[in-house]
């Protein structure tokens, strides 16, 4: 398997998670511990679950934390509605950034179905 930091799924989940770190910082105040946390842990869940995984000889643990990684996507994806649909985030950044985990959850399906053991699934989108 390739270092984690070589694929393409992990940069795009790390630079996600930058981005969603970046953005936060426009939160109210009184946010910054609540919906903002809860963001943080979900979007610094996804790189982190892809580069254990990778390195878990266990084709089931791989799949595992994948599926974790998938999960994470999903609540980041919902918490973002929710930061949009509070004002937030601009309509036209949360729709950005839905795009760029639109294609984070297709390459990790690819990079879970191939195993890990293909560059093919890495490419960005």
């Amino acid at each position: 398997m390739a270092d984690f930091e070589q694929l393409g799924v992990w940069r795009l989940a790390h630079e996600i998670c930058l981005e969603t770190y970046t953005f936060i910082h426009q939160f109210p105040t009184e946010e910054r511990f609540a919906l903002a946390q809860q963001m943080r842990r979900a979007a610094a869940s996804v790189p982190t679950n892809i580069a254990e995984g990778n390195e878990r000889p266990s084709p089931a643990d791989f799949c595992h934390f994948m599926d974790i990684a998938l999960g994470s996507v999903a609540e980041l994806r919902y918490q973002l509605i929710l930061a949009r649909d509070l004002g937030y985030i601009t309509p036209t950044a949360a729709s950005e950034l839905a795009t760029k985990l639109s294609g984070l959850v297709r390459m990790l399906r690819e990079f879970k179905t191939a195993g890990g053991k293909t560059r093919k699934a890495t490419r960005r989108p």
